[in-house]
């Protein structure tokens, strides 16, 4: 006999197709779970790329429902799909993912392709199966299975409705009340300090109970969560002591009780087991009634594929309201970050008797250090930097803050009033629990240069190729210290002096080793070096820290700023 069935394409496994700097190509299979990629090869990294510039925790591929999705591990320069900058992306067959800097590795994402599925059973007969065999379903009596299996139709139809949340756990606790015959129906979720309350009540007449009148049984609902499956008594009368004897039982004279807790999607605990752990516990469905109850086997089967249903729905939202909360706060970080951007100065090159060139890199997605270029008056400009305790949200916030304060030295205040005020403003505000190291030099025509030190490291001088700090001795940071008093020194500046301020992401940045760069570092890269334009000699200095670190990755704030002393014309 000829065999007429269907030819099917060859299944081909998903794949990334990595080129290296140097053009050639590999081909590299996804593996099943998270698929970890990075410089070097220590650690939990699958794919090795030999590149300093990329981080070593890069990113990572993980398969969902959905399919291959990456993830952006905490690389330097971000992750691109396609040129784009993602946080976390669903990767499509030919999307192309690179790291931020030229001549560097791509990577090419092949979906492959998958057999098709088999025909899927019918939606009926599969349903069937879930809740009993079809002889217990013909034992019932007259059409009330046929109606109990239609509630179970209509709530399958709602895991895929666009109805409003509460409108569809409000119809599942409908449905379940239909198929207990109960008295009434609860809906009871953990809230943020992971109290058990009523989220939502239903009368058998479909109508809204106000949750705080009602006193469900802690009892029976303690016992669900405590056993992790459901707790359904006909009875009370032959329940157990415990559950008879509770209080709101006996109060209310209940006599029949149902308490099913609700379960995020559980996952094998063992690879070859069929173990399951339950997942983070939602919330309880929970039906009592004043009459005796009688359950089928098909009842209790209704009933657990219901409460599937309603965990389903529930983790779902859960999942979802999760998703758009941390979009949200992407895009307030991403707001925020453009703000303290546009707060950077532009233009350092409009001064008469200053070259001067700054670059900030945080290393978070907003960072607590800031620097400035002001004019004072028509002969004086103010250069300064400063470095906000911590990191995120909380520093950018307070590096906003000061920069608003030290705003007044364009009208004329004296700098170590501002100071003095800054510091005495922070101590009364303890709560906010940072403080800052900042320096503030006062730049002249004539070229004297009188500054403030508040826990900042020292400046560096370049005067005809040696390099020393303007002072050794330390200082207090402001908003440490109430009593702190802050005072201002001079130093006459000579033609082509260059002075290099920097925050301590510079001198404190590590090599793979855990050596810092340091001071002395920075010194050495300086020292000797004549009259080279000030933007080239910020370039020397960050190529010499991503020299030095090797590709660590970064932990703080990078902040520098030279500036020049030109005699005006």
């Amino acid at each position: 006999m000829n065999d007429h069935s269907p030819q099917t394409a060859p299944q081909t496994e998903p794949a990334l197709e990595i080129i290296a700097p140097d053009n050639s190509r590999q081909k590299v299979a996804l593996t099943a779970g998270p698929f970890n990629f990075g410089r070097g090869g220590e650690g939990d990294n699958i794919l090795h790329l030999d590149d300093g510039r990329i981080s070593r925790q890069c990113g990572t591929i993980v398969a969902d429902s959905a399919g291959h999705r990456l993830h952006d591990r905490g690389n330097r320069y971000g992750l691109f799909v396609n040129g784009a900058k993602v946080q976390q992306h669903l990767l499509r067959d030919g999307d192309v993912i690179t790291f931020g800097v030229d001549n560097s590795y791509k990577i090419i994402f092949h979906a492959g392709s998958a057999p098709a599925p088999p025909p899927a059973p019918v939606s009926v007969a599969n349903l069937l199966t879930r809740i009993g065999s079809i002889s217990d379903f013909a034992g019932t009596t007259g059409s009330g299975g046929l109606n109990k299996l239609n509630l179970l139709l209509e709530a399958t139809s709602l895991l895929h409705s666009q109805l409003p949340l509460d409108a569809v756990l409000g119809t599942m606790l409908d449905h379940a009340i239909s198929v207990t015959h109960a008295d009434r129906g609860l809906l009871i979720e953990p809230d943020a300090e992971g109290v058990l309350r009523v989220h939502q009540a239903r009368s058998n007449k479909g109508e809204d109970l106000p949750p705080e009148t009602l006193n469900p049984s802690q009892t029976a609902i303690n016992q669900a969560i405590t056993k992790q499956s459901s707790v359904i008594t006909e009875d009370l009368n032959l329940a157990g002591l415990d559950l008879k004897a509770a209080e709101s039982i006996v109060i209310q004279g209940l006599r029949a009780v149902v308490a099913i807790p609700l379960y995020a999607s559980s996952r094998s605990t063992a690879d070859t087991g069929s173990e399951q752990e339950k997942g983070q516990l939602l919330g309880v469905i929970y039906l009592d009634s004043r009459r005796i109850a009688a359950f089928s086997a098909l009842d209790r089967q209704i009933l657990d594929a219901l409460a599937v249903q309603a965990a389903s729905i529930m983790d779902n939202a859960r999942l979802v309201l999760r998703e758009r909360e941390r979009q949200r706060l992407e895009q307030e970080l991403s707001i925020a970050r453009t703000i303290q951007q546009a707060l950077l100065p532009h233009g350092l090159t409009d001064y008469p008797h200053l070259q001067v060139t700054g670059a900030h890199y945080p290393c978070h997605e907003v960072g607590g250090d800031y620097f400035d270029v002001v004019p004072v008056s028509e002969d004086r400009t103010a250069i300064l930097i400063a470095d906000v305790s911590g990191k995120g949200l909380g520093a950018a916030l307070l590096t906003t803050m000061l920069q608003g304060a030290l705003s007044g030295l364009t009208m004329g205040a004296d700098p170590v009033k501002v100071f003095n005020h800054i510091n005495k403003f922070l101590c009364r505000h303890a709560e906010v629990g940072r403080y800052a190291t900042m320096f503030i030099g006062i730049v002249g025509e004539d070229g004297m240069f009188e500054y403030i030190k508040a826990g900042h490291p020292s400046p560096l001088l370049l005067r005809n190729g040696t390099v020393s700090e303007l002072y050794t001795e330390g200082s207090f940071p402001v908003g440490l210290i109430p009593e702190a008093e802050y005072t201002s020194a001079r130093l006459q500046l000579e033609p082509d002096d260059t002075l290099v301020l920097f925050s301590d992401g510079v001198t404190e940045a590590e090599n793979p080793s855990h050596e810092l760069f340091e001071v002395t570092g920075l010194s050495h890269v300086l020292d000797g070096q004549k009259v080279v334009p000030v933007e080239e000699l910020q370039k020397t200095i960050l190529e010499a820290v991503r020299g030095f670190s090797k590709g660590a990755d970064q932990s703080d704030d990078i902040t520098l700023l030279v500036v020049r002393y030109c005699k005006a014309a």
